[in-house]
């Protein structure tokens, strides 16, 4: 035996059986013609007297010949072939109308759909009634006859058309299998792609919140201290200020690379309550004048995912008015509301830092959009008079 895609006789066999089973079948017809074969229901014949067996060949030949082209019009040469058989079952009898029949009627429902094979079936059981009703008119009402007939009809054509339905529904089902297997790994490239995107964007947010504004920090400090007079003491505080942005940039990094590499550890901790006074006196530090009015005690109650957004919020401002608005008076304002906390931060003033022109344009405030967004909350940022104003509104209640 061979595997159709092994190259071998099997694979040879299914390239060309399109012309080997009718050549195939003439043959057969042939050889039941030389051996004096006349058919199993010779008592339909309407012939006077007995003929030569060879003269079947006048029928199975031209179906053998239909049999060539019955994938491309499987319906049509299926009448064809059915006339000749009926054809040869009241004349000579012979047995190669009814080999050709059988083969065309396997292929017509194994490419049939649904409801062609509900019509081939209904048709088989009519032909069946008709030749049990003209078995009973012949055989002078021997009831056995006819029953044995009917039987042997059905049989033989209803094992067929079954054998043809089944192959086809187990094509059918291997192909619905092929298909889902299809979906199902498209599905999971879909999911691998957003677990990427997903994580990508994390990575970007992450490197956004605890790098960039260090390592801008560092840039603005170094040029604020190169276009001063010099002076020893001012210029050891801007180094140690650079000094320890970049401690805070490197730390950041090592801790953002070994959840990278190893997939272990943990990123930089959430932003807090208790991580405001650091980010206001370190906007201080940068030369803002930053006045605050809160939080209240109530602002508790907000959970842990409000608080992050609000200390984000303040650090983001503050960061973007040390880049933006050197000098600026900045009032950082945090309140509870009766069912919703809002956070506030205007400026004044101010002149912008010339290391921060080539800083990206709003990744910041886009980030904080969509974290206050997908907390259920409020987000809007712009310009107001002669300075900036950002502000967020998020429910006590935040989403998970």
């Amino acid at each position: 035996m061979h595997d159709r895609g092994d190259g071998g006789l099997g694979s040879w066999y299914q390239r060309h059986r399109w012309w080997l089973d009718p050549v195939g079948m003439a043959l057969l017809a042939v050889v039941m013609a030389a051996l004096g074969f006349r058919g199993v229901w010779s008592s339909f014949s309407l012939l006077p007297e007995t003929v030569s067996p060879w003269w079947a060949l006048a029928l199975a030949l031209p179906a053998c010949a239909l049999a060539l082209v019955k994938r491309r019009w499987p319906y049509t040469v299926l009448v064809l072939v059915a006339a000749l058989f009926m054809a040869d079952l009241l004349t000579t009898g012979g047995i190669g109308t009814l080999v050709v029949l059988l083969d065309v009627l396997w292929t017509a429902a194994f490419l049939a759909g649904p409801r062609g094979r509900r019509v081939l079936l209904a048709l088989l059981a009519t032909a069946t009634v008709l030749l049990f009703a003209a078995a009973l008119v012949v055989s002078d009402g021997s009831l056995a006859v006819a029953v044995l007939v009917g039987v042997q009809f059905g049989a033989v054509f209803g094992t067929d058309y079954w054998w043809a339905v089944a192959v086809s529904q187990a094509h059918e089902l291997a192909e619905l299998h092929r298909q889902r297997a299809e979906e199902a790994a498209a599905a999971a490239e879909r999911d691998r792609i957003e677990a990427v995107r997903r994580e990508r964007e994390t990575m970007a947010g992450e490197l956004h919140d605890v790098v960039a504004g260090h390592v801008m920090a560092m840039a603005i400090r170094a040029e604020a201290a190169l276009s001063t007079d010099p002076a020893r003491s001012d210029d050891r505080a801007a180094l140690r200020a650079v000094r320890d942005a970049g401690l805070d940039a490197h730390a950041a990094l090592r801790s953002l690379i070994t959840v990278l590499r190893r997939g272990d550890g943990a990123l930089a901790s959430a932003p807090g309550w208790a991580d405001l006074e650091g980010i206001v006196r370190e906007a201080r530090r940068s030369g803002l004048d930053v006045r605050v009015d809160g939080p209240p005690e109530g602002m508790r109650d907000i959970g842990a995912g409000g608080e992050q957004a609000v200390v984000r919020v303040v650090r983001e401002a503050l960061g973007n008015c040390v880049r933006h608005a050197s000098g600026a008076a900045v009032d950082v304002v945090v309140r509870r509301g009766d069912d919703e906390a809002l956070v506030s931060v205007r400026s004044r003033g101010g002149t912008a830092a010339a290391a921060a022109a080539h800083d990206g344009e709003g990744w910041g405030l886009q980030l904080l959009r969509e974290r206050v967004t997908a907390l259920g909350g409020v987000f809007g940022a712009g310009p107001t008079g002669d300075g900036w104003v950002v502000e967020a509104r998020l429910p006590m209640q935040v989403r998970a």
